[in-house]
Formats: C-alpha cells, structure tokens, sequence
C-alpha cells in the first residue's frame, strides 16, 4: 500500500522492524484488518489521511488478520477493525472499531507530547554535558513534533548562539510565526539576538553617522547604529535609535525597535533611570 510515505503493509517478514524496531522511535499505529468487514474500509483512508495530516509524526501500518492470523492471535485480537497503538516495543493502547478521529488524535497527540518533552529534556542535559552534536539533533526533533512549545526554539537558539552560530539562530526565531516571535518566552531573546548579529555585521559607526546624516529615514541604517551602539555598552544611544525605529518605523523587522527596547528594559531592570525615561517616552510614542 503506497498512499501515502507513512503508510506501509505489514507481513510476517518485516512486522519485528517495521512496528517494534520503529516503536521505540515513535508511536506506530497498527490497523487489524480483514476484507470481509465493511467498517474497515470505512477506517482505513480515515486513518490515512491522519497519517498525512502528521506527517510522519507517527507510522501507520495495515496487517490483513485474514493472511496474517498468527500475529492477530499474538495480539488478541478478536475482531476487526482493531487499532493498536506500539510505543518502545510494547502495545501502549488499543481501539476496538471506527471511533471518531478525535479519539485517534488524542491518543497520538499524547505520545508526542510526551515523546517531545523527553527529547526536549534529553537535548538540554546532552548540551550541558557538552554533547553538542547530540544536543542539537534532540532538540530539533523535539521541536518538530511540538511546533507550539516556544521553550524548544528558544533553547535550540540559545544553543546555536553559544557555538557561534548567530545567524543560525536568529533566522530559527524568525522562521516562527509573528504571534510567537512576540511571546515573553521568545521576544527578549529574538530582540538581542538580533542586535547582536547586527553589530557584528555593521560598518564602523562613523560611517552610519554619516550615512544617517544623509538619509535620517534609514530603518536599517538606524538599527545598524543602535545595535553598534549598544555593542560598545551606549545604552542610552542604542535605546535612542530604538525609540526612533518604534515611533516611525513599526513595520521595519517586525516591531524590532520596540522589542529591542522591552529587551532592555528587561536587561537594565525596571527601576534604572534609562528604563523609566525610555518606557515613558515609548508609551508616549505609541499613543
């Protein structure tokens, strides 16, 4: 059965690999069927299109109980259509008959979650014993299969950043939609981020001066200089080009200059005379 790259045919060969083997990896579903029952037909595409609908986040497999007896025996299985959930090489649950998709989902969705967190876990211990290679690839598959965990990225990108890897790192934040890029858990770190790759990559202040001079409008020119700036520890230069860039220039790098600004105010704390002046003038700003 070749519907769909996640989908396969089991037999009396390849059942240890494909389903037990593949188990321990994450969760693969087992259809028991037969061609003599009607709501097995009825199941199978239903069951399909979930599989394409998580894309590859777990494996289907359809076992013929009529041509494979011995191993619908090895199971317990007694009727059809039976759908057996295999997690580390054992059967973790199982559905008797065509229930709704949402019971499907919500059994799937509770191994990966909880196969995401451990992975999650697992990549920030390896990262902390300085397995690096290993730390990445653990975190990167978990935040694949919990896209909407923002702590996955955030670590993922902090990671990248302590091996020298800013650019990596900041296009990972960027590649999240705009909604995540503004949660506390990832707007701070995206805002210095940002400044810093910045700084890295920008001309020598003298020359944003006098570029500035002749083209004042000059979002990236002003976020160029804020982030200079603030590289030599100008915080009250930086977080003046910050509050230009948030009053007139609200589109350039998604809101960056008023993020930039949140993320010192953060960094300087909240009682600090250029916080207070700043967040003042912000909020004047914006009104």
């Amino acid at each position: 059965m070749s519907l769909s790259p996640w989908v396969f045919d089991a037999s009396a060969e390849n059942f240890n690999r494909l389903v037990l083997e593949n188990s321990h990896k994450g969760p693969v579903l087992v259809h028991f069927w037969t061609p003599k029952a009607g709501p097995c037909f009825m199941l199978m595409p239903r069951l399909v299109k979930l599989a394409t609908e998580y894309g590859g986040k777990f494996l289907l497999v359809m076992l013929n109980a009529d041509e494979l007896p011995a191993l619908a025996r090895r199971f317990s299985v007694n009727s059809v259509p039976t759908v057996k959930f295999f997690w580390r090489g054992d059967v973790a649950h199982t559905i008797h008959g065509a229930d709704p998709d949402s019971s499907f989902r919500e059994i799937l969705d509770r191994f990966i979650a909880g196969d995401a967190h451990r992975a999650h876990a697992q990549g920030v211990a390896a990262w902390q014993a300085g397995h690096i290679e290993q730390a990445r690839m653990l975190l990167a598959n978990a935040a694949m299969a919990e896209p909407d965990n923002l702590a996955i990225p955030r670590d993922l990108a902090k990671l990248l950043w302590s091996q020298g890897q800013g650019a990596q790192a900041l296009a990972l934040l960027e590649s999240l939609p705009s909604e995540a890029r503004a949660m506390p858990e990832i707007a701070p770190l995206h805002a210095h981020l940002a400044l810093a790759e910045a700084a890295r990559t920008a001309p020598p202040e003298d020359v944003l001066d006098t570029a500035l001079a002749a083209r004042s409008d000059d979002a990236a020119l002003l976020f160029q200089r804020a982030a200079a700036r603030l590289s030599r520890d100008d915080y009250e230069g930086a977080m003046t080009d910050l509050l230009g860039l948030a009053r007139d220039h609200r589109d350039h790098r998604h809101d960056i200059g008023r993020m930039g600004l949140l993320a010192l105010f953060e960094l300087l704390g909240g009682n600090h005379a250029l916080t207070q002046r700043f967040r003042r003038a912000l909020s004047e700003s914006l009104h």
